[in-house]
């Protein structure tokens, strides 16, 4: 190719490439090239079978690119073969094997990816365990015992390798052969080493038992073990410590990069993870703070108090078992030492998780305070420091070309000058942000007078602040005046304490005698001269408490109201005479009542005023005011001196005053210079879309759900503020839902205003088109710098900013949108809704740029239709209709993997700038954090450690979580991973990824390397993740920043909360199996893969642990109990009850309901609320059962989680983005958590019956209590957490549809076309998909055998066996399940099948249903079955039927081979219908009972409550419509 290339260009001219010329002699790079390699992935891709085929079968698009990492790609050669190997499209029985990495479905990638985490754990808790059993004693002795850990390395070192091996079956016919042999060789040397390891150790034990003086194996085992763990530090050191990887890569002896290869892989990418020193000494620092807690808490609190118990239990004699025993003979009671140590060893694994996050809390407390975050938390801080804001606004956010003009006129001014400066400079931008607000309807019209800022361009030499802080200032003066008994300067003191009323004071006097003076001429503006000067000199010599009657100063200031009250009209002949009276009366009032006597006499006795005054002419004619500026002080003095408001409401909307509170904050935070706006870095926004919601259409917002409730009048009671709001802005104040229908304007406004409060496209369109208008409104005042004089300040003015030419220009050339809506074109050609709203926005936005796949197809001779694939760019022209910019004609359809990333890359090529963001389509954004981006992207040139960065982190703001609790619970989740989380992973950890939107990529990196989107089938289902992934691999640099932020929207009902969260760990257990998070796992130093791990998959690992603790300690418990060992042991010795299983389970207790879950959301409560603030609302989410909604969440994790990597089945999953506050039916929720929780939680409360029923516990029902306190409360919150966060869950009316609604699902028969939601069998089915392959049967059946433990262990405790303990009790207890299994079939026999015996078949039921009864009153009267037995009996058989049936499923095509499959449908119906009911139960004992309804509502909404919403109107159905029709 590239010889082809040379060869071109020494033509010089253009000449086909014979590469690209086709048989038919047309040149097409596409066809020649780039049609053969996509035709064969799009094979590839056919073999996954829509994400169901084991990742293993096919080819995905990280295995194409790899081909090209390694020489074996020149096998293509060029022009490339088309036979070629890696063209080869599967076939049955042959394909092309994987690249280098086989991504098979196991946990044991866990293992193998970060192999080094597990054996450090484990070598710590061998070397702990020994100590303590050693009873802490450290001599010779023990020592020898701790060598024992090298062997323990070695052999997992062996294990490693070994699935190195196995793991990489699919790739060896075409993985590199360097890389082969580097698994063969490292087999071999583990296996050996391993050995060698062994036999000399077993050798230094012999010799210790023979206590004899020599030694020479311990010497030899000694020095083996030094040197290699020496060579172990000294290649870590070269590798991973910063100061000595450059001396490593220089190295080019064959000896050294021998075994720096076997040590570890050289990959394309991965090369050279290390960071600078001091980052490194940093995130290692961080580690070991964990380790010191971590240790000691497991050897004193976990592992030593178990040591004493362990011996006691192994040097017991035998002991009497209740049941058959068929394992513990002779084995010194292991399986009660396992059953005590399994929890431990459990909560061990995981709790390091724990101390991280208690770290990580306060790290990142501390940083975020350092970063000066929540220092300004209050609308009264926003008053406190506002006179400070224009300069720290000017210092940041305003490039040199503004901020040095001002100071060229003059070298040296006051401070005030500059304050003066400053504030001229920040008004138009401060003006521009509450007209945003504005606009956005978060204000009102008169909020937006009092909170907008006078320009200071005017000759007023005081700086004007805005009206809101000034506001009653004014009133305040004069009361203080009016008090005053003290001299001039007492009172000017007083006044001086408030800051703000200093200014108002000293404005309003200025003011008053700037409009006088224009106002009059002749006598009175000499009068206005003379009494300005008299006060002046009186204040310049302290005697103005002498000049003025200070009491008068209210009825003066009530005179001079009333003549602003006239100016600030139109002026009219009337209004003129009004003015001219209003003037005459305050020079009456000012000359006769304020002035001293003396004072008084002589303006009285001034000949020129006298003589004035007589003939009638003083201020008989006024100057109606025309200079703007005057007009300005007019209106602006008027305010100050009649607005009345506290400082405090204003804004009185939350959403407005979170926003000014974080915009005023992150001016003081540190942030680079902004750099004009024509030297700045361009940059591209980027949204994917596919089918949501566009902008809500009228017949949307009016339609009503089943309980009468439309979504206007839904969002008018959520938003009751901006509704009158908006109706103030569209001029229809006091009109309705009709009147403003009949104004096409206003209706548009209408859907406009709704769509803005919901997560629609509309809503992120207008938030990213702020980047526009900011750049605009900085271009326009850099422009009116350099051209107009400056030492005037008129040049800081916005008026016409967005008509400008130039601004415009400069803005477009900046900055642009691409939204990549990838079935625009489907949507134009069905003329759907959503095209004609994409449209709107297109022509309303002229900076929006539409990327769509557009699909031609043409029909040939031959009746086929083919269809060719182009990818379209559109924008709006002048007539509103759609332009093509470009289109770019695709090999085939793009849509080959995972829907979102494909749309991203298709569109990704009409991106510009240097930058791009990438902005999800539930996103806002606001103008104030859009002046902020040219600081942001300054960043990429900053210093940030070895490498520039390749990836802005962003901060998040979550908007929806204002109503709920539940979206509160979400919003503050999600709010302390994007804060608190994300700052602690960014540095010092040095391992933030990308977890999603709104993060700043560097195009130009990541479009040469891979992209920004990884979109192969299931494996990249969370795809954001995977561009962190691949910056970090290529050497990228992730940053976080928290001076600007961004809207994002969150699920706020638990049902989407829960697709959301399964969507995740899906994600998330599919990237265990990902070669990208192996390659981390790898590559990353020890301390930074730590960090790798508990931050990605690592989470949801000890969230499964978490869960498996509860299943291990009672499972353990179990055994104890059906065995009776644990009173035999207990009788023998008090050894059961300790310190650490208590430990263990107040360790997962509190991990279980969230504790440390909320550590770091508290720590951010108080940092950026406060103490006060964060205990209250600490105490208000444990009040509204935060607990258990964690708790909840805790079983989603571990469900999806865990299938995922047993069986796959990760997927997108439709959340949903709509206002959830309506109820949902129980058969919708069971339908949703019945496998996930509600099976598993019966299974626990099966465990905890047993124990409680068959356990021995000395300390009696207390210590039982305690012991399974949490096991209780997690079973109670994953049965009934779904309907206790349901909406009306608890009301009767809809208690007793949901009853009827569910039977009617359970009993509907399935089929062709009947989904899952209407019928019970098709859900049934569908619940099965997951389980494909063999592997998963075998795994599903291995995991199924524990249930028939209840059966064995209640059979031998029944009353009718005594203490018979034969295994012919067991076996007589399958007889018994199958005669009822056969009763169960008689029964639900279907009569349709047997038309002409159902008189036989009802006999024959009678029968049966009599002679049961019998059978059972015979049993009981004449043998030892006691009516407990009966229960207990139930209690056995539950489990085992649930293990019979969880194996046909299993093997569900054995089943239906037998002819078996109705039979276990009908009795899975029957588990299902069982569990319905005594899940649906409580709930109907409580929907008795209507103030638990009323207790509910409160419990979900008291956030809205808090607010004053109207929830009950909006719970209440349609009769809140009715009531309130008239809006």
């Amino acid at each position: 190719m590239a010889r082809e290339l040379d060869a071109i260009l020494d033509h010089g001219e253009a000449t086909q490439a014979a590469s690209c010329t086709g048989e038919n002699g047309s040149v097409s790079f596409l066809e020649q090239i780039i049609c053969p390699i996509y035709g064969a992935l799009a094979a590839e891709a056919e073999r996954n079978n829509n994400g169901k085929a084991a990742h293993s079968e096919w080819r995905n698009y990280d295995d194409f690119n790899e081909y090209f990492w390694s020489p074996a790609c020149f096998e293509l050669s060029w022009p490339m073969k088309r036979d070629s190997s890696f063209l080869l499209k599967p076939k049955k029985g042959k394909r092309t094997g994987k690249s280098s990495f086989v991504e098979h479905r196991t946990f044991l990638h866990l293992f193998r990816s970060f192999h080094r985490l597990w054996m450090f754990l484990i070598i710590m808790f061998q070397a702990l365990a020994i100590i303590a059993f050693q009873d802490g004693k450290l001599n010779l002795n023990t020592f020898k015992l701790l060598l024992s850990i090298g062997p323990t390395f070695a052999v997992m070192n062996f294990l490693e390798s070994c699935l190195d091996v196995v793991l990489m079956f699919g790739a060896y016919s075409t993985a590199r052969g360097m890389a082969i042999s580097r698994l063969v060789i490292r087999f071999f040397w583990c296996g050996l080493s391993s050995v060698f390891v062994l036999y000399v150790y077993v050798r230094l034990l012999q010799e210790r038992n023979k206590n004899t003086s020599d030694s020479l194996y311990f010497r030899i085992y000694v020095l083996v073990l030094g040197v290699y763990a020496g060579l172990r530090v000294l290649f870590a050191l070269l590798l991973k410590f910063p100061a000595c990887h450059r001396l490593s890569e220089m190295s080019d002896q064959s000896f050294f990069q021998f075994f720096k290869w076997i040590y570890e892989e050289r990959y394309f990418v991965g090369r050279g993870l290390v960071e600078k020193t001091t980052d490194y000494m940093s995130y290692v620092f961080f580690w070991l703070v964990i380790f010191a807690c971590k240790f000691p808490f497991a050897y004193f609190l976990q592992i030593k108090p178990l040591v004493e118990p362990t011996k006691i239990i192994i040097n017991l004699p035998r002991l009497q078992y209740s049941w058959h025993d068929f394992v513990s003979k002779n084995n010194n009671n292991m399986l009660t030492v396992a059953s005590l140590w399994a929890p431990v060893v459990a909560i061990y694994i995981m709790d390091i998780h724990i101390w991280y996050t208690l770290l990580s809390a306060i790290y990142g407390a501390v940083m975020g305070a350092r970063g000066r975050l929540g220092e300004i938390r209050s609308i009264e801080m926003v008053h406190k420091r506002f006179e400070s804001f224009p300069e720290a606004f000017v210092k940041n956010l305003v490039s040199p070309q503004i901020k040095r003009m001002p100071f060229e006129r003059e070298s040296s001014q006051s401070p005030h000058d500059n304050n003066k400066t400053y504030a001229a400079i920040f008004s138009p931008f401060w003006n521009e942000i509450i007209k945003a607000l504005r606009e956005e309807d978060y204000i009102s019209n008169r909020e937006m007078d009092l909170l907008s800022m006078p320009s200071n361009t005017g000759s007023l030499k005081l700086v004007q602040w805005p009206l809101f802080l000034l506001s009653s200032k004014i009133l305040l003066a004069i009361d203080l005046a009016s008090d005053c008994k003290d001299t001039q300067a007492d009172l000017w003191n007083r006044i001086c304490k408030d800051e703000y009323m200093a200014y108002a004071v000293q404005e309003c006097y200025s003011s008053i005698e700037k409009i006088l003076h224009s106002l009059v001429d002749g006598e009175g503006r000499l009068w206005v001269e003379r009494i300005f000067r008299e006060i002046n000199s009186s204040i310049s010599e302290g005697s103005l408490v002498i000049t003025l009657h200070l009491k008068k100063l209210q009825v003066v200031l009530s005179r001079f109201t009333a003549l602003t009250g006239l100016l600030i009209r139109d002026p009219t002949p009337e209004l003129a005479k009004g003015a001219a009276k209003a003037v005459y009366d305050f020079y009456d009032v000012v000359t006769h009542e304020l002035l001293s006597s003396d004072l008084r006499e002589q303006l009285d006795t001034w000949q020129i005023l006298l003589r004035a005054r007589n003939e009638g002419r003083l201020f008989s004619r006024i100057e109606w005011p025309k200079d703007p500026d005057i007009k300005e002080q007019v209106k602006r003095l008027h305010l100050l001196l009649t607005v009345k408001d506290n400082a405090v409401n204003i804004p009185k909307n939350l959403e407005a005053r979170r926003r000014l509170q974080f915009f005023t904050n992150s001016l003081f935070m540190d942030m680079p210079s902004a750099k004009p706006v024509c030297e700045m870095m361009p940059f591209c926004v980027f949204t994917p879309y596919y089918s949501e919601t566009v902008l809500y259409s009228n017949s949307e917002l009016r339609l009503e759900n089943e309980d009468g409730i439309s979504t206007l009048f839904y969002l008018q009671k959520i938003f009751p503020d901006e509704w009158e709001n908006f109706r103030e802005r569209i001029g229809e104040g006091d009109s309705g839902y009709a009147e403003i229908q009949e104004n096409s304007t206003s209706a548009l406004e209408l859907r406009f205003w709704a769509s803005y409060r919901g997560q629609t496209l509309a809503r992120t369109v207008r938030g990213m088109m702020y980047y526009r208008k900011a750049l605009m409104l900085q271009s326009h005042l850099e422009r009116r710098s350099l051209e107009e004089d400056v030492s005037s300040r008129t040049s800081f003015t916005t008026q016409g900013f967005e008509l400008s030419r130039e601004a415009r220009a400069q803005a477009d050339i900046k900055f642009t949108y691409v939204v990549s809506c990838q079935i625009y074109g489907q949507q134009k050609q069905r003329k759907a809704p959503e095209a004609a709203d994409i449209a709107l926005l297109l022509q309303r936005n002229e900076a929006l740029r539409v990327a769509f796949i557009h699909v031609e197809e043409s029909g040939a001779a031959d009746g086929n239709v083919t269809k060719e694939f182009y990818s379209k760019l559109v924008k709006a022209d002048a007539n509103g209709k759609d332009q093509e910019i470009f289109s770019i004609r695709l090999p085939g359809d793009p849509k080959l993997g995972e829907g979102k990333p494909e749309n991203q890359n298709h569109a990704i090529v009409f991106t510009r700038g240097e930058a791009v963001q990438t902005i999800d389509m539930n996103q806002d954004n606001y103008l104030e954090e859009a002046m902020k981006m040219r600081n942001l992207l300054e960043e990429f040139r900053a210093n940030h450690g070895l490498r520039p960065p390749t990836i802005l982190g962003v901060r998040e703001h979550v908007f929806t979580g204002s109503v709920s609790s539940l979206a509160w619970f979400m919003s503050n989740q999600e709010t302390s991973f994007v804060t608190l989380g994300q700052r602690v992973l960014a540095c010092p950890l040095k391992v933030r990824m990308h977890y999603g939107h709104p993060d700043v990529f560097d195009r130009i990196f990541h479009i040469t390397r891979g992209g920004i989107s990884k979109s192969s089938r299931v494996i990249n289902i969370s795809e954001d993740i995977y561009a962190g992934f691949n910056s970090t691999l290529r050497q990228g640099n992730i940053t976080h920043h928290e001076y600007i932020q961004v809207g994002k929207g969150r699920d706020v009902g638990l049902n989407q909360i829960a697709l959301f969260e399964g969507k995740v760990a899906g994600g998330n257990g599919e990237q265990v199996l990902s070669r990208d998070v192996y390659r981390l796992g790898q590559l990353f130093d020890f301390f930074r893969m730590l960090s790798f791990f508990f931050t990605t998959v690592g989470f949801y690992v000890c969230t499964m642990m978490t869960v498996l603790t509860v299943y291990v300690f009672l499972y353990g418990r179990a055994y104890l109990a059906f065995s009776g060992l644990d009173q035999g042991i207990s009788q023998k010795a008090d050894v059961l009850g300790n310190t650490a299983l208590d430990t263990v389970l107040n360790a997962q207790f509190l991990v279980q309901i969230g504790v440390f879950t909320a550590v770091p959301m508290v720590m951010g409560f108080i940092l950026e609320l406060g103490l006060l603030q964060a205990v209250f609302s600490f105490i208000t989410m444990q009040l509204q059962l935060c607990s258990v909604f964690f708790t909840f969440s805790l079983g989603t994790r571990t469900h999806y989680f865990g299938r995922t990597i047993l069986h796959g089945g990760a997927k997108y999953r439709a959340t949903g983005r709509g206002f959830v506050v309506h109820h949902i039916k129980f058969a919708e929720n069971y339908r949703l958590y019945s496998r996930s929780h509600f099976v598993k939680a019966l299974e626990v409360a099966l465990l905890l019956i047993v124990y409680m029923a068959y356990g021995y516990s000395e300390g009696g029902a207390v210590t039982f209590v305690l012991l399974t306190i949490s096991s209780w409360f997690l079973v109670f919150s994953w049965l009934f957490a779904p309907y206790i966060f349901n909406p009306s869950g608890f009301e009767w009316q809809k208690t007793v549809e949901d009853f009827d609604d569910w039977t009617n699902w359970l009993m509907y028969k399935g089929g062709v076309g009947v989904k899952g939601d209407n019928s019970w069998e098709s859900w049934w089915e569908e619940e099965q998909a997951h389980i494909q392959t063999l592997r998963g049967r075998i795994l599903e059946t291995i995991l199924s055998f524990r249930f028939i433990m209840f059966q064995y262990g209640i059979v031998y405790k029944l009353h009718l066996t005594g203490r018979d303990t034969s295994i012919a009790v067991y076996g007589f207890s399958w007889v018994v399940l199958a005669g009822l299994v056969m009763i169960f079939k008689i029964f639900t026999f279907s009569p349709k099948k047997s038309t002409n015996f159902q008189l036989v078949l009802r006999f024959m039921q009678g029968i049966t249903c009599i002679g049961l009864i019998v059978a059972l009153c015979l049993v009981v009267f004449f043998t030892d079955l006691s009516i407990p037995d009966l229960f207990a009996s139930f209690l056995a058989f539950i489990p085992t039927g649930w293990f019979i049936l969880s194996l046909a499923i299993a093997w569900r095509g054995i089943v239906r081979s037998l002819g078996l499959w109705d039979s276990v449908k009908e009795f899975a119906r029957m588990y299902d219908a069982g569990m319905g009911i005594l899940i649906f139960s409580p709930i109907a004992v409580l929907s008795w009972f209507p103030f638990v309804s009323t207790f509910q509502s409160r419990l979900l909404f008291n956030q809205a409550f808090s607010r004053g919403l109207e929830i009950s109107l909006i719970l209440a159905g349609n009769k809140a419509n009715v009531a309130a029709s008239s809006f």
